[in-house]
Order: C-alpha cells, then sequence, then structure tokens
C-alpha cells in the first residue's frame, strides 16, 4: 500500500505490481476499506483500486499491442480528472472532489487534452467513454 502523503503516478501503480505488490489502493480509502484491504491481502488474496486495475490492464494491453497506448503518457491523477471529465464533472467540482485548486485542475485538463491530442474537454469525455475510462 503507498503512503497517503505521496502522490499516485504514473508509473508508481503498475510499477508496484511488477515489483510484486499484492493489493493497491489510493489515498481515499476509508478506515473499514483499508482495514479489509489489509486482511484479504494477509490471506493472499490482491485487491486493487478499480482505477489502478483499469490502468493496470491498460498497460497490459498495450503491451500486448502493436498501436500505442494513449494512457501510458497520463499521470494517475489526470486519469482520474479525465474520468472525472466524463462523468460531466466541471472544473469546480473536480477540484472540490480531488482536493485541489481549480488552477490545478485547468493544468490537469490542458495536459489530458494535449498528451491525447484532443481539441477541448468534450473530445476528452467522448474519448473517455469510448476507451472505457468512463463507467
Amino acid at each position: 500500500m503507498r503512503s497517503a502523503r505521496r502522490p499516485v503516478t504514473d508509473v508508481t501503480s503498475p510499477a508496484a505490481i511488477r515489483a510484486g505488490a499484492l493489493s493497491y489502493v489510493l489515498k481515499d480509502v476509508g478506515p473499514d476499506e483499508l482495514a479489509d484491504v489489509v486482511v484479504k491481502a494477509a490471506a493472499g488474496e490482491a485487491v486493487l483500486h478499480p482505477r489502478v486495475a483499469a490502468r493496470v490492464v491498460a498497460e497490459l494491453q498495450g503491451a500486448k499491442s502493436q498501436g500505442p497506448n494513449p494512457f501510458r503518457e497520463l499521470s494517475e491523477r489526470e486519469f482520474e480528472v479525465l474520468g472525472l471529465i466524463a462523468a460531466g464533472m466541471t472544473n469546480a467540482e473536480i477540484a472540490a472532489r480531488l482536493f485541489i485548486s481549480d488552477k490545478t485542475v485547468k493544468s490537469h485538463v490542458g495536459n489530458i487534452l494535449a498528451k491525447l491530442h484532443l481539441a477541448d474537454r468534450t473530445q476528452a469525455a467522448v474519448f473517455a467513454w469510448r476507451t472505457g475510462v468512463a463507467h
């Protein structure tokens, strides 16, 4: 499991799994869920946060395909912001949800658009839905 202070990055979760981590949760996990994860890990059961699992699957699928994996370019936070854009949230709502400033959200949105070669957040939302980031 990760420290609550260190941000999740693009390489951390797949790298942690490759390095032998059995479980991986994000810092917003509740105390009951965390206790459940610890018990399951002690019993040898793997537990991955859904966003981490999606990221690991995307990386595995990218490794198998000949084409580039667009998610490889996004940081974990950008991946999270993309999902919230697809959920229809405004920058202010995303900022409140993630406990970051509006300016930081705007920066993440700009990075997402640049890295995925998209023109606007509507295209980002459509991309997220088509690729399975949004549910």
